[in-house]
């Protein structure tokens, strides 16, 4: 078996990679902070992905504020507030986006995405629209960045099937 060959990727197209990730967590901080109210874990892991996206230098505070965020999703008290302290953590993890063609890769730039769609889904909007739209906010050069990666395969849980739809839909957004 051959090992797929490491992939480029610019510091500019790592930002926008977090931004995306970012923009789509902070629909749902509000969520999170109105369930749990005195833990800041999931807001300094979006605060800490903004703050690189915005041109701080890559550095330990995203990776400590995701694995905090990570941590506060495991104890929250319901899915909803789960999924919004996982969408922060992996905004902040989306500044370590890994140079690997692995599919698995993909998932620190969708995953946030996914989050959103699945609270959505889970408040009863159509999913299918949701999909659409946070696809349409992926702005260049976040599709072409995904087109570098193989794509993910779906898995049992439903997050990871949004994942795989949030794909397909990202990866043709700007070939439209």
């Amino acid at each position: 078996m051959t090992t797929p060959p490491d992939l480029d990727l610019t510091l500019e197209e790592l930002r926008a990679v977090a931004r995306f990730a970012a923009d789509c967590a902070a629909e749902l901080l509000p969520v999170y902070e109105s369930s749990v109210v005195d833990d800041a874990r999931p807001r300094e892991a979006l605060e800490a992905a903004r703050a690189f996206a915005n041109g701080a230098a890559r550095s330990n505070r995203q990776r400590t504020t995701a694995f905090a965020a990570h941590r506060a999703a495991r104890e929250a008290p319901d899915e909803v507030a789960r999924l919004a302290a996982l969408a922060c953590a992996d905004a902040a993890g989306a500044a370590y986006l890994h140079p690997l063609a692995q599919a698995t890769q993909v998932g620190h730039v969708l995953r946030s995405a996914a989050c959103v769609a699945r609270v959505a889904e889970l408040r009863g909007e159509d999913v299918d629209v949701v999909v659409a739209t946070l696809a349409d906010r992926a702005a260049p050069p976040v599709p072409a960045v995904l087109r570098r990666y193989p794509t993910p395969q779906g898995g049992r849980a439903r997050l990871a099937e949004l994942l795989v739809a949030l794909d397909t839909a990202v990866r043709g957004s700007d070939a439209r």
